[in-house]
């Protein structure tokens, strides 16, 4: 069986072969088997040259840098040790397997180490639930936001919440615990909930911006729609800049929704190409339209691209999803000349944009990417969202509706129904940060980490 108190130990670095492999080592006997690999323990956080050997034969498997932090001044909070060898696979498994013959040690599991910081108050929970979006973060936005949650952005505010509710909630209690002492104020519950309307506004603030960050963190998602043979593949392969999609002239190539994923002026975008959407006998084919529809009418934006040369007799009976917001492109602009000096550059508005375009040429193409990126900009927008996860707004949601209550009893003067209500929102907050009763979500949490994070 698993135990905390067992010494783990893993490789934290990529697949290999790699230059370097990194091996990590956390808990009471990193030390001894530090030591017992090479022959010494180094200096604390100062990386010391070493041979590493097989203590059960003595035989030499690298040359490696020996480095030793020791708890609780390390990233685990424990005794913690690395190696960093040579990025061979035999040498990574000589040293795994001389490993896990010393007693006490065993491999880590996913996210053992950081389970590990967190339990020691080294990580509060959004600052573990930003380090897993920082390590699967692909763009720009998705890095800062990351960072800022793993540096305390969200973690940090909740605490502060926590201790002023905590603070609401004593002067509640202060007042039924000791209403009949002469020395206590009569009026207690006035400045708690004065305490509760401050932060119910502050929540109410975080809140409102909570979409913002869950989709940082999912990307916005751009459907590639319109009947068959418009173009629809070969702009989604412009976008793409790669072969990804089959281009035919045949009608309903594409029978199943194809995605690629973009990093769009540092935004996380997915781009979905979906099947000709007309009405089929082919069983197939009706298939790919339902699946199409229904992904584009999920999608944040879909792009309707018709062919221009047949868009008018096309438009009346082409089924379309219903989207929140939809562009028109005119598509094969170089077969109709009369519309290849449209102007292009028209205000830019959410709603009902239309381009002219050619695949052929990509006559329109760059000003279409420009808007793209423009979009993305502003679907994601510029400030900071304290929010990025589903879990995190759900439990703000709780505290605020608590509160909300909280209030809303002051005017009947239940104290005891206040204080209720206070102790509600104040164990929301310590379940985001992860101080009260969070063992029903940290296996949750800690699935997703890499072994050896």
């Amino acid at each position: 069986m698993a135990s905390s108190n067992d010494t783990i130990f893993a490789l934290s670095s990529g697949r290999l072969p790699a230059a370097i492999a990194v091996v990590r080592l956390s808990g009471p006997r990193a030390g001894g088997a530090l030591k017992a690999l090479t022959g010494k323990i180094p200096e604390p956080r100062r990386a010391a040259l070493a041979r590493v050997r097989d203590p059960a034969t003595n035989e030499v498997i690298d040359e490696a840098l020996a480095l030793w932090f020791p708890g609780p001044k390390s990233e685990t909070g424990e005794d913690t040790a690395e190696l960093q060898l040579h990025g061979g696979r035999a040498v990574l498994a000589a040293v795994l397997g001389a490993l896990g013959r010393i007693e006490g040690l065993r491999m880590a599991e996913p996210g053992e180490f950081t389970r590990r910081a967190f339990e020691n108050g080294h990580l509060d929970l959004t600052a573990v639930e930003g380090l897993a979006d920082l390590i699967g973060a692909e763009t720009e936005a998705q890095r800062r936001q990351a960072y800022r949650q793993l540096k305390g952005l969200l973690g940090d505010r909740a605490e502060d919440w926590r201790k002023r509710l905590i603070e609401a909630l004593a002067l509640v209690e202060a007042r039924i615990d000791f209403s009949d002492e002469a020395d206590v104020p009569e009026d207690l519950v006035g400045p708690a909930l004065k305490i509760a309307a401050e932060l119910d506004a502050e929540i109410a603030a975080a809140l409102a911006g909570a979409s913002r960050g869950e989709r940082l963190r999912d990307g916005l998602v751009v459907a590639i729609a319109g009947p068959p043979n418009a173009g629809k593949s070969t702009i989604f392969n412009r976008i793409a800049r790669r072969e990804a999609a089959i281009v035919s002239p045949i009608a309903g190539t594409t029978r199943d929704v194809i995605e690629v994923h973009l990093d769009l002026g540092g935004y996380p975008v997915t781009v979905l190409d979906t099947a000709g959407m007309r009405e089929s006998d082919d069983p197939v084919e009706r298939e790919g339209v339902r699946r199409a529809m229904e992904r584009a009418e999920a999608a944040d934006l879909v792009v309707w691209v018709e062919d221009i040369t047949t868009s008018d007799l096309l438009r009346l009976e082409t089924p379309s999803p219903r989207a929140r917001h939809m562009w028109f492109v005119e598509n094969k602009v170089d077969l109709d000349e009369s519309t290849k000096d449209e102007d292009i550059n028209q205000p830019y508005e959410l709603q009902d944009i239309l381009f002219y375009v050619s695949d052929k040429d990509e006559h329109g193409f760059s000003s279409f990417m420009n808007r793209l990126a423009e979009y993305a900009a502003e679907f994601f927008g510029s400030e900071p969202a304290l929010v990025s996860r589903e879990r995190q707004r759900q439990l703000l949601e709780v505290t605020d509706e608590a509160l909300l209550a909280a209030l809303a009893e002051g005017a009947q003067g239940r104290e005891d129904i206040i204080a209720e209500e206070l102790r509600i929102a104040a164990n929301a907050l310590g379940r985001l940060t992860g101080r009260v009763d969070v063992e029903d979500i940290l296996d949750v949490i800690f699935r997703d980490f890499c072994i050896g994070k």
